[in-house]
């Protein structure tokens, strides 16, 4: 199955700051669309040739797109996506006029961008005025001639911005949505969001060999995780907790720019096996594999403490009609707009009430609250009270049927503890990653059960 990808969006609106970053100035929102037309108002002339105009609008529409895209202001502190200051970025005036012909080209190819080949961030395209002041980049007026002269606006920007570079055309328009996830990351967290801290730790570990390198790739946040956000933390002057709150996360986004000078003609740049997605980006009807059985879990233990919410078929790997409208009560409970379709928003809030429900179990259900996943993923080297009773659950296994290679009720998760939950998971179809997930653990407790 082909993965998604985190490819750049155009985002329909942009936060600009009306002055340098560090100035108190406003912070304005306007459509992406009239920000570029803004931008190219006061840039180029309407009555140059079309297609340097075009190549000038196109290197408009990547410079701030990489901006966004890599969250240069956010990763610095700021609250804005790019400044209107040309020392900065690009001359953006509030309440500028429009020229109309600079408005058509602008309507025509503001879904479009610049990228090298093998790299995913839009290109950082500098440019200059080619009279006044030179860069290494994009010079206005000798697009001019070179239009003058019959090149493409492809073979313009290629003049100065090298033959590795091609044109997206029709990127999608979608929300600008930062990447930090809106909860502290930690210890026993899974997603693509774990999977992004582990791939920037380590290509920032290459410049400072202190963080330790994290030689597991998986989504999960493991103890090898914890242990390299602690020295970026203790590093970089930051709270050494191991969790990545916004502040960490944001640290380590500012970083991974640096090192990877992603806000530069020659970045190193980001591949596509770093933007590279592992977990779907919603559930929804006609939806299969091992997140549904997480989904349902989470779903039902919720239902049997809301009578609001109907159950659901644990067995079932399909998202379903009925699995639709159980999402929908789920939603229309916690005033979420009611699709059926399980996005980040609906599975955050549906986490959160899950260990809410665990948090007020009543009394009469206190003696089977050791059966209730504990609300985070159990990954190798873990210890702590939620790891002795998942081993407690395999001894019993192992004690009644010999299949699993056995386990030592020690509080840690280790090798051992590991074989037996891949020998689980092989026998019932699950991912056998070694990793309990709610899936796992739901599978373990009922198998105790039937043993015993």
């Amino acid at each position: 199955m082909k993965m998604p990808v985190r490819t750049p969006v155009i985002p329909t609106d942009i936060v600009v700051h009306l002055g340098p970053p560090e100035e108190a100035a406003r912070n304005i929102t306007v459509p992406f669309i009239e920000y570029i037309k803004n931008v190219a108002s006061g840039e180029i002339y309407p009555n140059w040739p079309l297609d340097s105009m075009k190549a000038n609008v196109l290197a408009q529409i990547s410079f701030a797109l990489n901006r966004i895209y890599n969250e240069w202001y956010p990763s610095k502190g700021y609250d804005f996506d790019i400044t209107s200051s040309p020392l900065y970025d690009q001359s953006f005036q509030e309440n500028r006029q429009f020229f109309e012909r600079t408005t058509q080209i602008v309507d025509d190819i503001f879904n479009n961008y610049i990228i090298k080949e093998n790299q995913i961030q839009p290109l950082f395209a500098r440019y200059c005025d080619g009279k006044n002041t030179t860069c290494d980049g994009l010079s206005q007026w000798g697009s001019v001639t070179l239009a003058n002269q019959g090149y493409t606006p492809l073979q313009i920007l290629k003049k100065y911005y090298g033959n590795n570079i091609k044109l997206i055309y029709n990127a999608p328009v979608a929300d600008n949505i930062r990447t930090y996830p809106g909860f502290p990351v930690k210890l026993g967290d899974s997603g693509d969001y774990v999977r992004m801290i582990k791939i920037q730790l380590n290509r920032i570990g290459n410049n400072y060999p202190a963080i330790p390198p994290i030689i597991d790739d998986s989504p999960y946040y493991d103890v090898e995780t914890e242990q390299a956000v602690r020295k970026f933390q203790e590093i970089f002057n930051l709270p050494i907790n191991g969790v990545v709150d916004k502040a960490t996360w944001y640290k380590i986004k500012y970083f991974y720019n640096a090192v990877k000078k992603v806000s530069d003609l020659y970045s190193e740049g980001i591949t596509i096996d770093e933007a590279t997605l592992v977990f779907p980006q919603q559930l929804e009807l006609g939806s299969t594999g091992q997140y549904i059985r997480t989904l349902n879990y989470l779903l039902n233990v919720i239902s049997y403490f809301d009578s609001d919410i109907p159950f659901l078929d644990l067995s079932s790997e399909t998202f379903n009609e009925n699995t639709k409208q159980v999402v929908i009560a789920f939603q229309n409970k916690y005033n979420l707009p009611a699709t059926g379709i399980v996005n980040a928003t609906t599975w955050k809030d549906l986490v959160d009430a899950y260990q809410q429900t665990l948090r007020l179990i009543p009394k009469e259900y206190f003696a089977n609250i050791s059966e209730f996943y504990p609300g985070r993923v159990l990954v190798r080297e873990m210890t702590g009270d939620d790891v002795i009773r998942l081993q407690r659950f395999l001894y019993i296994i192992c004690e009644k049927t010999h299949n699993i290679p056995g386990v030592v009720v020690n509080g840690r998760f280790d090798n051992l503890t590991e074989q037996s939950v891949k020998a689980i998971q092989k026998r019932y179809g699950l991912n056998d990653d070694g990793a309990v997930g709610a899936a796992t653990w739901y599978r373990i407790v009922e198998l105790t059960k039937e043993v015993a």
